[in-house]
């Protein structure tokens, strides 16, 4: 596949920095884990919790971005912090999904989308505090409700967890599972194509900007049905997951108030 588009090589811009000033300026106590990128695929696997269908899902399918922060907040908040590819001036930042929680807790849940902000770690965390913490905090509590009151099961079909799961595969194609049919139709309809090797339909990635523009517009159709969708990496070797030290280049400072 295409190796995908890389930034300007006078990119000044650095994330460590700006996501540990962030830090300071948002309310609360936070922790910041930053990771410098050693490849491509790197990245999926920072981001594999990002809850964003928009600006952000599209920066990683189709950009190497070389760096990105997790900021952890004492309440357990967790914000995603990388590169804005197309605008110098700006930084990436998105919410982070809720770990423990079920699939089937995010159907029909709208994702809080990410969001740009400035390069100014003050005006940015005003943008922030004002926009996507409010929607985080709204599709947090509808999750929660979600898992605490789960669907009763019914002899239907419709019962099936409406839900479809994507993985970034290592070739850069990204693989949609789902076994309800108009979640499937609404795949086939955004280019993906059933692969009966992977049992998965399976979006190319050798056009990354379509496939930004693919995953974003199969996002939409599956929320109009009330369909939850979950993006992965994939699954990393047992004796990789469990390594117990941090890869080079991952730094943690922590800040209280």
């Amino acid at each position: 596949m295409p190796a995908p588009r890389t930034l300007p090589d006078d990119d000044s811009r650095d994330v460590e920095s700006f996501a540990t000033i962030l830090s300071e300026e948002l309310p609360g106590n936070w922790t910041v884990h930053h990771h410098q990128h050693q490849a491509y695929e790197d990245q999926f696997l920072h981001a594999e919790d990002v809850w964003d269908l928009n600006d952000v899902a599209a920066a990683l399918a189709e950009y190497a971005l070389g760096a990105d922060a997790h900021l952890s907040s004492d309440d357990g908040v967790r914000l995603y912090v990388t590169l804005h590819p197309r605008h110098e001036e700006e930084f990436l930042v998105a919410a982070m999904a809720p770990s423990g929680a079920g699939p089937e807790a995010f159907a029909g849940v709208r994702e809080p989308d990410g969001i740009a902000v400035p390069a100014d770690p003050v005006r940015a965390a005003r943008a922030i505090t004002a926009d996507l913490l409010p929607r985080y905090d709204v599709a947090l509590a509808q999750v929660r409700h979600n898992a605490m009151n789960p669907p009763q099961p019914r002899p239907a079909p419709d019962a099936q967890v409406r839900q479809v799961v994507m993985t970034w595969l290592e070739d850069g194609s990204l693989a949609a599972v789902t076994t309800v049919r108009p979640a499937a139709e609404a795949l086939v309809s955004e280019g993906f194509v059933w692969d009966t090797a992977s049992s998965a339909y399976v979006l190319s990635g050798d056009d990354t900007r379509a496939q930004a523009h693919a995953v974003q517009a199969a996002g939409a159709r599956l929320a109009r049905l009330g369909t939850a969708t979950v993006l992965r990496a994939a699954a990393r070797p047992a004796a990789e997951a469990t390594l117990p030290t941090p890869p080079p280049g991952a730094r943690t400072t922590a800040r209280t108030r």
